[in-house]
């Protein structure tokens, strides 16, 4: 044991210090912290530097399109808010232009009734018309004939033509003629 203890005094501890090692040390430290700060460091904190600057861009590039994505939903809420009042607007329209065909058919409906039923009136008056010329027709033969048949001569045209007068005079045609009116 003593062998031991003898061996570790002589090639010295970890915590003694060493002149000349720690020189070599420091000379290795100075050297290396050189190097790392000429080649290393620089283009790190660069590179550290601009991603940096990259995430706020981005960070900022990220609150403009939220900023735009909410002025484009505004604008796509008025613009929905505007067709529905447009859309609104035109299904009143349609319903004004729907009433109005709507009367005017009525109307022109109404007009054309009444236009058939003038023609229908005036039809009717024309063919009472033609109805009394006829029995007035026919009343002045029968009179020709009863006169012939009673008299027993043939008559004369204007003896005819008197005859038949008075007896179209004595009828009474009112009645029809109001009928007419």
């Amino acid at each position: 044991m003593l062998d031991l203890l003898a061996a570790e005094e002589s090639s010295g501890s970890l915590i003694d210090v060493v002149p000349g090692l720690m020189v070599w040390t420091l000379i290795a430290f100075g050297i290396t912290f050189y190097v790392l700060k000429r080649f290393a460091f620089g283009p790190i904190q660069k590179t550290i530097d601009d991603r940096r600057d990259r995430i706020r861009e981005a960070i900022d590039e990220a609150d403009r399109a939220r900023v735009e994505a909410r002025e484009l939903l505004e604008q796509n809420r008025a613009i929905l808010a505007e067709a529905r009042n447009e859309s609104a607007e035109i299904l009143a329209e349609a319903r004004k232009v729907s009433d109005a065909q709507i009367q005017r058919a009525k109307d022109e409906a109404e007009v054309e009734r009444l236009r058939r039923l003038e023609d229908t009136r005036k039809q009717i008056d024309a063919e009472t018309a033609r109805a009394i010329d006829q029995i007035r027709s026919e009343v002045a033969d029968l009179t020709v004939e009863a006169t012939q048949r009673v008299v027993g001569k043939v008559l004369d045209a204007d003896d005819q033509r008197r005859l038949i007068e008075e007896a179209v005079d004595g009828l009474d045609f009112s009645a029809l003629e109001r009928g007419r009116s």
